[in-house]
């Protein structure tokens, strides 16, 4: 069954925050330059290093603040009423963890997770079933990382999980470029005593950049 980031589990997981700095990728994983936790960095790298020849992680998001993430539950949410007129507000609240999570247990926040895909020698993204970002609405549910996707789709999907999984990060199984690491989702689900990395707060210092 499919733990959500709404599911209490997660939120009871506790954080001892490590104090792990923010650092900014490096422009090999793409011009977004996102920003995460030094450690999750490293062990992107050494994701990237496990990839076949010619085909490279492309980062399109890491860190989130607080105003950005409320923006995004706001926006979804709007999405899912319209598709479930009448819904209840513990309903909506479920169905709108499928697609971003809560603020307090949000992994983009705690500068833990990176929105991610595969590209080619080519630069083009590679073919992943999906957009990243696609909601469970407008992609039918393709968005989900074992949902059924054309074979080499469900290739790519699968090198993605072998090198990032080898690196110590988990997937959010409803959205397939979603992967984290130090977050309490990923202690819940690797079985860790407490997650690594809370909220940034803000103002906090990108490590190696002026205040």
């Amino acid at each position: 069954m499919t733990i959500l980031l709404s599911d209490p589990r997660v939120a009871a997981v506790p954080v001892r925050e490590s104090g792990d700095p923010l650092v900014r990728l490096d422009p090999d994983f793409g011009p977004a330059r996102a920003v995460v936790r030094r450690e999750l960095a490293d062990r992107l790298a050494a994701a990237r290093r496990e990839l076949p020849s010619g085909i490279s992680l492309r980062v399109v998001e890491g860190h989130r603040t607080v105003a950005d993430q409320r923006a995004i539950i706001a926006a979804y949410s709007a999405e899912v009423c319209a598709a479930h007129p009448g819904i209840s507000p513990t309903d909506l609240h479920h169905l709108t963890s499928r697609f971003v999570a809560p603020v307090a247990v949000a992994p983009h926040v705690a500068g833990a997770a990176v929105d991610l895909t595969l590209v080619g020698a080519d630069g083009d993204e590679l073919d992943m079933g999906t957009r990243i970002d696609a909601t469970p609405e407008e992609s039918d549910g393709a968005c989900f990382f074992a949902a059924a996707v054309g074979a080499e789709a469900r290739s790519h999907r699968d090198l993605l999980a072998r090198v990032l999984g080898g690196a110590g990060l988990v997937n959010y199984p409803t959205e397939w470029w979603h992967w984290s690491y130090g977050d309490r989702y990923w202690a819940l689900l690797t079985g860790a005593d407490a997650a690594l990395y809370g909220p940034v707060e803000p103002g906090t210092r990108i490590e190696g950049e002026a205040a």
